[in-house]
């Protein structure tokens, strides 16, 4: 009972102290975690925090990626004045004021101020514009946070005097060693707590957390807080408790594991099966269970050319601009680019000859013996050349009816060779007859 009493005590204190994600945000750069692309040791970033020389920076990333963490180690670490506004409360009166005190503690004392802006995309015209000229002139230093793209939610002469660094969404083992961290933390997490989580409780917080480190945290202390002791003394944290914390139900999914390559595989069965209620449903299960969406992305790509190829071309071009448009605008927005080009893909008409073609080249390069460059095919561009006999009796197409005239592009011995069938279904056909025409001329 005494046991009960002293820890429903530091429940209420923690509940009193703030959100978990606050309390252990960590005020140095050996306890940031992730962002090793723009905070290892040898980034730019990484150097101007620790040498106190930040010029104007842009953030930008996906939320609970580290952006206002980062804002305020380099409150701590500078020397000059820090200053925070939000964009959403903060009109243009209270911006004139920051500046103009800025320029005050510039001039009488040399002191100069960084004024950090959460949110800043979210900062209309004019307040941007008033910002401009402090930013111009030295006045104040900005560092903006910002989950939107810069380049087109800001004012583009900000933009063009500021850096912009982005942050990534953290991977599933960044967050799990955020969460053991607060796990272990007597001063500001729960390890003043007998907390005891499954490896599936964590696991799962981790992956459906979305690569966001403030909605794990908070998903892991809503489950502490409203979990009772056991009978003895622990806070036992299970899967189901982490499901209902995180308001995401479980799916049988292991990335690291044959599930993993089965769900794939029918994803990319179903499209070749030209079936796209199947293709979306196993796309959906992937993200859901947290998937990387690049992997998919990836696969969709592949599945463009092994098994559409020239049937349809524009499968391929609908494919990169998905991938691209993922990594543009995130998800989870992306994943209605990723079904618009699954679809696609799945109602296409379908040819593998290309995969077929390259497939037997390669075999023919491998096993049988390298066929040399035939005369009339050799560059004959540079001196010497001719008198060697490179390019002699090579025929120019487009000097012959229709572009085309009659001669071999393979190797002595191979002519008759054929790796590339095009069927007849799709654009496919229209090559297919191209070619078969081709036969006929220049007899």
């Amino acid at each position: 009972m005494q046991q009960d009493f002293f820890t429903n005590n530091l429940k209420d204190n923690l509940k009193k102290s703030g959100p978990l994600a606050s309390r252990v945000r960590p005020t140095t750069l050996e306890g940031f975690y992730g962002q090793k692309h723009i905070l290892a040791p040898d980034k730019l970033l990484f150097r101007m925090i620790e040498a106190d020389r930040i010029t104007s920076i842009i953030l930008y990333g996906p939320p609970g990626t580290g952006k206002t963490t980062l804002a305020r180690i380099i409150a701590n670490k500078t020397k000059s004045n820090f200053i925070q506004l939000n964009a959403v409360t903060s009109g243009v009166k209270e911006l004139r004021e920051v500046i103009g005190k800025a320029k005050e503690d510039l001039g009488m004392y040399s002191a100069k101020t960084i004024l950090f802006i959460d949110e800043i995309h979210r900062f209309n015209k004019s307040q941007q514009d008033a910002l401009l000229p402090a930013v111009e002139e030295g006045t104040v230093v900005l560092i903006g946070a910002t989950t939107e793209n810069p380049y087109f939610e800001v004012n583009a002469p900000l933009v063009s005097r500021s850096r912009i660094f982005r942050l990534n969404r953290l991977s599933p083992d960044e967050i799990r060693d955020i969460m053991l961290k607060a796990l272990r933390d007597k001063e500001n997490g729960l390890g003043s707590l007998n907390v005891d989580i499954s490896p599936d409780a964590l696991r799962h917080i981790a992956q459906v957390s979305n690569g966001d480190a403030r909605n794990a945290l908070n998903a892991l202390e809503l489950a502490v807080l409203t979990t009772d002791e056991d009978e003895n003394g622990i806070i036992a944290i299970d899967i189901d408790t982490a499901q209902e914390c995180i308001q995401k139900r479980v799916i049988h999914y292991d990335k690291d594991g044959d599930n993993h390559y089965d769900n794939i595989s029918a994803f990319i069965k179903s499209i070749r099966g030209s079936d796209p209620d199947g293709a979306l449903y196993w796309m959906s299960k992937m993200l859901w269970a947290g998937e990387d969406p690049k992997f998919i992305a990836r696969r969709i790509i592949i599945s463009a050319s092994e098994d559409i190829g020239n049937a349809d071309p524009n499968a391929l071009n609908i494919a990169v601009s998905a991938f691209r448009a993922l990594e543009i605008i995130g998800m989870p927005e992306a994943r209605l680019t990723l079904a618009q080009a699954v679809t696609y893909l799945a109602c296409s008409p379908k040819s593998n000859a290309s995969y077929i073609g390259v497939n037997k080249a390669l075999s023919d390069i491998q096993n049988k013996r390298t066929g040399e460059v035939p005369m009339h095919l050799r560059d004959a561009h540079y001196k010497g050349a001719k008198s060697l006999g490179h390019g002699k009796g090579y025929k120019y197409p487009h000097d012959y009816e229709q572009h085309y005239v009659k001669q071999s592009y393979m190797p002595p011995g191979m002519e008759d060779v054929i790796y590339y069938e095009p069927t007849e279904l799709g654009y496919e056909k229209v090559l297919k007859d191209y070619l078969d025409s081709t036969k006929n001329k220049n007899k």
